[in-house]
């Protein structure tokens, strides 16, 4: 039984998506168009193995859907709004202060 997620949950999944530079290159490949896991790897330079991961994790996180096309099967956004989402914070100013950039982030889980 499919379920809706609560804001909070949505952002804490799409926050987990966008952890690693893989599953983010993945995700504006995705946005441009659907494509077959062996054009993905191919694109991205990396193996099917660990393509086959990060579609996993992102299918887990509800950001992609697996659709059958005849006996391959292709992946796309799970809805049209993540791609302009991924849009505006693709294009969104981060303030950094590039004189204090932030040396402990993997200890204090955090940028």
């Amino acid at each position: 039984m499919l379920t809706l997620a609560s804001e909070v949950e949505v952002l804490v999944r799409f926050g987990r998506a966008l952890a690693d530079p893989i599953r983010c290159r993945l995700l504006l490949v995705l946005r441009e168009a659907p494509a077959h896991p062996s054009d993905l790897a191919e694109r991205l330079g990396i193996s099917r193995t660990r393509l086959s991961n990060h579609l996993a994790c992102l299918r887990d996180c509800g950001l992609v859907v697996a659709v059958p096309v005849g006996r391959r099967t292709r992946y796309e956004l799970a809805d049209p709004r993540l791609g302009h989402a991924l849009d505006d914070l693709r294009t969104a100013v981060v303030a950094v202060e590039t004189d204090r950039a932030c040396t402990e982030a993997d200890q204090k889980n955090c940028c």
